[in-house]
């Protein structure tokens, strides 16, 4: 069984990251999603996100083409690599990774052999988390679209 694993923050869920999640999948057999705790999401992007951690990711679970979803580690977020032994790392267009910091991680944690692939953008001018973040800051609502 080949393991993909890719990370991201999925605060407002939309069809951007069902593609992300379907370009993933192409490149193993069972695709593992780790959900930014809040702490590290506040720390990275500098604001809190919309929903706490554990609607994230029961909002994830619930999708079919995850075969397992977890919150990533508080204190080192490469820490679940060693956890998963991922065969595939997928990463986002636009998502910031240090790659060399990654590498080291792969190598420290004896899974030098997995492929890091930087996956294509879905319609970033219309699915883009922080696009969506503006248009629906003062509501409530998950957006999903069916749009292909």
């Amino acid at each position: 069984m080949k393991k993909v694993i890719v990370f991201g923050t999925f605060d407002i869920l939309h069809r951007g990251h069902l593609d992300f999640f379907e370009q993933a999948k192409k490149f193993g057999d069972f695709l593992v999603v780790v959900v930014a705790r809040d702490k590290n999401v506040k720390k990275l992007k500098r604001e809190k996100p919309l929903y706490n951690e554990m609607l994230r990711l029961n909002k994830i679970g619930k999708s079919k083409l995850v075969d397992k979803v977890v919150l990533g580690n508080k204190k080192d977020r490469y820490l679940i690599l060693k956890q998963e032994k991922p065969d595939v790392i997928c990463l986002g267009y636009d998502q910031k990774v240090d790659e060399k910091k990654l590498s080291e991680k792969l190598k420290e944690y004896k899974l030098e052999e997995a492929q890091v692939i930087r996956l294509e953008a879905y319609k970033p001018e219309k699915y883009k988390s922080s696009l969506l973040k503006k248009q629906n800051e003062n509501s409530n609502l998950c957006v999903h679209s069916n749009d292909s």
